[in-house]
């Protein structure tokens, strides 16, 4: 029997979720990617709350100007730059069922570039 999209992508995303949770030292950087749109939350699963978001639909993204990678990297550093403000260093990357591979990757790399270590 042959999944769909979405059932192989909900797979995919529980087998991720078992390795990786979020912790309040190293809490879990959540991304989720739409067609138009890439979010980033910062979770702690032990308390199940969500520290901090970043969006490219936030106001300060929504007038950028750029492919949807360069964007994406945008957003991985903004989101490294609150985790540094709330005094966050470490995280635990999850992709959320997406590859690591396009505007997951140019998220991540930006993360890491704005000096997020995972």
């Amino acid at each position: 029997m042959a999944l769909s999209k979405s059932e192989r992508k909900q797979r995919i995303r529980r087998r991720i979720r078992k390795v990786s949770s979020g912790t309040t030292e190293r809490p879990r950087l959540s991304v989720f990617r739409s067609n138009s749109a890439i979010y980033a939350q910062v979770i702690d699963d032990t308390e199940g709350k969500t520290l901090l978001s970043v969006s490219s639909r936030d106001e300060n993204f929504a007038k950028q100007e750029g492919t949807k990678s360069e964007i994406a990297t945008a957003v991985g550093k903004a989101v490294a730059e609150k985790c540094k403000e709330a005094g966050i260093e470490k995280v635990a990357f999850d992709r959320g069922g997406n590859l690591y591979h396009g505007r997951v990757k140019a998220l991540a790399e930006g993360a890491r570039e704005a000096g997020l270590n995972f």
